[in-house]
């Protein structure tokens, strides 16, 4: 793999902005959204993080979503995750998130832990409180009350991985402390990303949000930079920052290729959409790029699109992801290999070199 980046203007402009106190590590996200049926999309899910990993990623993450199909493809991350840790031997693996609302924090807490003892140390553990409201409904919980259930769980899963008492007086068996330095939490928030702060915690923003209605023309930046402010003044003295920005990236050799990929993926993901008061169905497809905040096209085109987003100067990880343009698994595969072999290199993020272990 090339040690250097592209020389292009763009690939020069990202690389102006980008701080060069600390290279960005890089990320590859995946919600298993392939257009096949569970078993071969959860095995092409595996295969994307194994290349991914053969490309210097430092990281996997996945999303847990129970139902709707078209939106999350996984409820059980710690099950497919296993998987995972077993075929690789080098990527850090990540929830990104589990919905803690709807789970046994303590069982989340056990889960973690033999999860991560098995895989020698390589989860980052991402937790929030979940956006599926009909998710609530059918788990017999009330919606409103999932920032509140979203807090007791989190203390009594962080007590958990402590190894401290329980109510009962029992603790849990393992104990893995050390999880509790590897917490993401992810928001929409400002509060949220204060939240985060104070636990010392990392901080994961979304790829997209949606605009305040009176303020439709923000940037994802604008949403984003404030979200960061608040973290970091809450963020304890001597506590590093770890801020994740996922984006929707997909690059191809071919524009019009990815084009006419993105044009399937968002007019699907639009339709979705339909009735929440987030598109009209007439949006056209530029209009679709940029109210969805997709970086897509030639590595150029992608760098220089990344290198508009201030947000990015400022993160720790960029992790990227497909959704929602969904192209066939071999465009995932070649977006992924140029993604760590151009794009990266010029926005700060230098894929990991470290010799993969032989794994049987």
């Amino acid at each position: 793999m090339p040690d250097d980046g592209p020389t292009t203007p763009a690939a020069t402009q990202a690389k102006a902005m980008t701080p060069a106190a600390r290279p960005k590590r890089l990320g590859f996200f995946t919600r298993l959204l392939d257009l096949v049926n569970p078993a071969e999309r959860y095995q092409l899910a595996l295969a994307q993080i194994l290349h991914a990993e053969r490309c210097g990623f430092h990281s996997a993450w996945v999303a847990q979503h129970h139902f709707h199909e078209h939106e999350g493809g996984l409820p059980a991350p710690f099950v497919f995750l296993s998987q995972v840790a077993a075929r690789t031997s080098r990527i850090r693996l990540g929830t990104g998130i589990v919905t803690l609302p709807l789970e046994l924090p303590i069982r989340v807490a056990e889960d973690a832990a033999v999860f991560d003892m098995m895989s020698g140390g390589r989860l980052e553990l991402g937790i929030g409180p979940g956006g599926n409201f009909a998710a609530f409904r059918a788990f017999g919980l009330d919606s409103s009350e999932r920032g509140r259930v979203f807090a007791d769980n989190a203390s009594l899963m962080l007590d958990a991985l402590a190894g401290r008492r329980l109510p009962g007086g029992d603790t849990m068996y393992p104990p893995n402390p050390g999880l509790v330095q590897r917490m993401w939490q992810a928001t929409f928030t400002v509060e949220g990303a204060r939240r985060a702060g104070a636990a010392g915690d990392g901080l994961m923003l979304s790829r997209t949000q949606p605009r305040p209605a009176e303020a439709p023309d923000m940037t994802l930046a604008d949403i984003q930079n404030p979200m960061i402010d608040a973290y970091l003044a809450a963020l304890p003295a001597g506590c590093e920052p770890r801020i994740m920005a996922s984006r929707s990236v997909c690059v191809g050799d071919n524009r019009a290729e990815i084009r006419g990929f993105a044009e399937l993926g968002l007019t699907r993901f639009r339709d979705r959409l339909l009735g929440t008061g987030r598109v009209t169905g007439r949006e056209t497809l530029d209009e679709l790029i940029a109210g969805m905040d997709v970086h897509l096209g030639t590595p150029d085109e992608v760098i220089e699109s990344l290198a508009q987003d201030s947000t990015l100067a400022r993160a720790t990880d960029l992790a990227v992801q497909v959704h929602s343009v969904d192209p066939p698994h071999p465009f995932i595969l070649r977006s992924l290999e140029l993604v760590a072999q151009q794009v990266a290199p010029a926005l700060g993020c230098v894929p990991d070199a470290t010799p993969l272990r032989q794994v049987a």
